[in-house]
């Protein structure tokens, strides 16, 4: 199954995706489409062995849009919006009009002739409002009404009772101002829109130019510009103070402060020198770096972020759907609600003129645009600003079920800790016949095949004695509890918890046992034990605080032994702690959570993790731990702080009540606009420019996130 991104252009309403979509999943070989109104993009899931891309290009195409793959990143690039010379002219000759209806506010009653407001009426009809017919040909064609529809039928009945009018002897009674307003208002609202949608919702275009399109390479020994597109793997390339690097890297010479905080959110810079790795888009703020390349493009940490994001931007939540079938029928309803207006209009007043512009009225208020924007845009700046704060939703699904977290699971080390232990005491059994660094040998041998923080306790521990490591074989793994392994010449050793090395310690080891973690070892019966020290991070505590500010209550679930759990849980202020946990354990606690009726979300950065992420509601991976973690999780956390927990839950929190204000003004606005104008109290004319308005300020309205205080 492949998976492609899509730039749609022509979209004017929710109607027009939902066609999209239902189009291409009557293709055979299509398994997804998801269709973003407010990203102008398409995901589609597909058999590569039954259709093609350019057969999904060409049925979108069909369908009366024009799709373009997106870029080699994978990131659909859209120009940004200018006034076209179409929009320019329909304004041109909306000015008379104009001056004529302002005239009249103002008691001066001062209109063109008659037949001049024909000639500039048909050639906006025909000519300027084309795109309209086109829209709604092809909506028609499609069998999904659209926005177009409604317009071009509004428009077309005043120009056709106007020009009947007109030459029947009646030039008193033409309207042919209110076609050409409404086209006017309606295409500059469009413009406005698209101005809003690909200007200011999107991240993806900030974060595109955060890359240099000229960097400093070294060649033959000497300094030289070059673009960015001829730089290769390998390359040295050179950061000057207030420029960005171009590449992820290692430093080989210089000293620098670089900001990453267009990737961690962490608004401090870091100190870089010889040996440490940079990352593309950072600022170098102070200093000067030589590096080689060791990433380009689309393989940096950046452009996966962009991917991510681009995906992410792109799918849809699931309260999304309330809109989607609302917009499924909304034009439909419309239509039918103004051929209604315009008989009963027509029945009780005996006037045509008032009958056809009641019922146009209805039909340019009604307006789905709004709608359809409603969730995407409220997304994708919930995205990019969870982006800027660096936590990578993967998709609107994650980014709305964060909103509903009433509890947080936690793992405790690599999490509310540094995840960097040391060993700080040294126990062995007294028939033992091993030296202490003859054990942490044989351990570090064992806990070099996993995957954990206090195996790189011991590993390290044996580095720093400059201890050469022993093969080993037949090497067991249990997530959770330990390793086992066959050592020439000692046999079989065990190292992990206590119960897996089938040992109890002694109970009277003293202070620095309780607060620490155990690492066990067995060695064919020599019994010994590290303890392992971590400590906590310097915003845990903080972060602890500010997620029960919210309401959500916090639980830490550990492996370690209960007494350090308990320790760590009291300096955090943590009531629910729960020590000796297997992974198992986690996610069976997990879901009995959610089998209570919570909302459950996980944090963690280990494979022992990887199983409670999953089975949470939402799980958070710290960035830098396991693949398989993050991999199960919805969210990845760039800077490894809880702190980033309580950011998410707070503008999840915020997107999720945007779209819900959004959803409501959309809902009001019809509820209360369609009636208006059956009755006669909206001309065409402010039908229209209302109509114009309203995606806008649905688009202002979800701008409003980017200014969430975290």
């Amino acid at each position: 199954m492949q998976k492609i991104s899509l730039s749609i252009d022509g979209m004017t309403c929710q109607a027009c995706a939902s066609r999209i979509e239902k189009v291409l999943l009557r293709q055979d070989g299509v398994a997804a489409a998801q269709v973003n109104f407010a990203g102008e993009t398409a995901q589609v899931d597909f058999d590569e062995r039954t259709i093609g891309v350019e057969k999904i290009i060409a049925t979108v195409g069909k369908a009366g849009f024009q799709a373009t793959l997106a870029t080699d990143d994978g990131i659909a690039v859209h120009q940004a919006a200018m006034p076209s010379v179409r929009l320019w002219l329909i304004w041109l000759a909306a000015v008379p009009f104009l001056i004529g209806m302002v005239g009249m506010l103002l008691h001066r009653h001062w209109m063109l002739p008659a037949y001049a407001q024909f000639a500039l009426a048909t050639m906006v009809q025909f000519a300027l409002a084309w795109p309209f017919y086109r829209g709604a040909y092809a909506s028609i064609k499609g069998g999904l009404a659209n926005m177009d529809v409604l317009v071009s039928l509004g428009t077309l009945a005043i120009w056709a009772y106007s020009t009947w009018m007109l030459f029947s002897g009646s030039p008193e009674a033409v309207y042919f101002e209110a076609s050409v307003m409404v086209i006017a208002f309606v295409s500059l609202g469009k413009y406005l829109e698209e101005r809003v949608k690909r200007q200011s919702l999107n991240s993806i275009g900030l974060l595109l130019n955060l890359t240099p399109q000229q960097v400093e390479v070294e060649r033959d020994g000497q300094w030289q510009l070059a673009g960015l597109s001829e730089v290769l793997r390998g390359d040295v390339l050179r950061a000057k103070q207030g420029t960005r690097v171009a590449a992820d890297g290692v430093v080989t010479d210089g000293t620098a402060w670089c900001d990453e905080s267009h990737l961690t959110g962490e608004p401090e810079a870091v100190k870089k020198q010889s040996g440490d790795k940079v990352l593309a888009g950072s600022l170098v703020s102070n200093g000067s770096l030589v590096f080689r390349a060791e990433a380009l493009g689309s393989a940096t940490l950046l452009g996966d972020m962009m991917h991510a994001l681009s995906e992410a931007q792109g799918s849809k939540a699931p309260i999304a759907r309330l809109a989607d079938r609302v917009a499924a029928v909304f034009v439909p309803v419309v239509v039918a609600i103004a051929l209604l207006t315009f008989a009963l209009t027509y029945w009780l007043t005996g006037s045509l003129n008032s009958a056809l512009m009641h019922s146009v009225a209805v039909l340019v208020i009604a307006c789905p645009c709004a709608l359809g924007l409603a969730t995407p845009a409220a997304v994708m700046v919930g995205m990019g600003l969870a982006a800027r704060h660096g936590i990578w939703f993967k998709d609107a699904a994650a980014l709305e079920g964060a909103g509903h977290i009433d509890t947080v699971v936690l793992d405790k080390t690599g999490t509310l800790t540094v995840g960097k232990p040391q060993i700080t005491a040294f126990w062995q059994a007294e028939n033992n016949t091993l030296s202490e660094q003859e054990i942490l040998r044989i351990a570090a041998s064992l806990e070099s095949h996993v995957s954990h923080p206090l195996a790189n306790a011991v590993m390290q521990a044996a580095q720093a004695q400059n201890l050469s490591l022993v093969p080993v074989e037949h090497l067991h793994v249990t997530a959770g509890a330990g390793v086992r392994a066959e050592v020439a010449p000692y046999g079989t050793v065990s190292v992990g918890s206590a119960e897996h090395c089938g040992f109890r310690l002694p109970e009277d080891l003293g202070e620095a046992w309780h607060a620490a973690s155990v690492i066990a070892v067995n060695i064919h019966g020599q019994h010994a034990a590290f303890a392992v020290a971590d400590a906590l991070r310097s915003d845990s505590k903080q972060a602890i605080a500010a997620l029960q500010m919210q309401g959500v209550r916090v639980i830490m679930m550990s492996g370690d032994k209960n007494t350090a759990v308990a320790h760590i849980a009291a300096q955090l202020g943590i009531s629910d702690a729960y020590g000796e946990m297997t992974p198992r354990g986690k996610a069976e606690a997990v879901t009995r959570l959610k089998a209570e009726g919570a909302t459950v979300a996980m944090v963690g950065d280990g494979i022992n993790d990887a199983a409670a992420l999953a089975a949470a509601d939402i799980g958070f991976a710290m960035h830098g731990g396991t693949d398989v973690a993050e991999h199960s999780a919805s969210a990845t956390l760039m800077r490894r702080s809880v702190m980033q927990v309580a950011a998410a839950v707070t503008i999840a929190r915020a997107t999720l009540k945007n779209i819900k204000q959004n959803l409501f003004f959309a809902f009001f606005y019809n509820c209360l606009g369609i009636p208006l104008a059956a009755f006669g109290l909206l001309s065409p004319m402010i039908a229209g420019a209302a109509m114009a308005m309203s995606s806008v300020s649905v688009l202002g309205n979800a701008l409003r996130l980017k200014r969430t205080r975290l």
